[in-house]
């Protein structure tokens, strides 16, 4: 991914709305929703919701397709992971570290502590 193709996805998530809607679409996955649902779940009027999806689309941060009257939209999971590729790819000098892993959103496990005896 180029700089400039980063600077207009992370310029499109930098809304509240914009970032409202993709979230909305990643959790519905690569079915999709249609424009006016994602109005109705948001509270968007129609022509702001057009605006910004025009924005998320022109980044390469959704999809569209047509289903009969409907226009679906979906999250573009290539686009976003391409995002993050870029965003992360000089991590730690290019080794592995931490940053990279995927977090679990569990809570840690407690690890028992070791006891060790004194040898009197």
């Amino acid at each position: 991914m180029e700089t400039k193709h980063a600077v207009t996805a992370l310029s499109a998530l930098a809304h509240f709305s914009r970032l409202a809607i993709f979230r909305l679409l990643v959790a519905r996955g690569p079915q999709g929703i249609a424009a006016g649902e994602i109005g109705e779940q948001l509270a968007i009027p129609p022509a702001t919701l057009s605006f910004h999806l025009k924005e998320l689309h022109r980044a390469g941060l959704v999809t569209q397709r047509q289903n009969g009257r409907f226009v679906i939209y979906a999250a573009h999971f290539d686009g976003i992971g391409a995002l993050v590729a870029f965003l992360t790819e000089n991590c730690c000098g290019g080794n592995p570290c931490l940053a990279t892993k995927p977090r679990s959103r569990r809570a840690p496990a407690k690890h028992a502590r070791r006891t060790t005896s004194a040898k009197a």
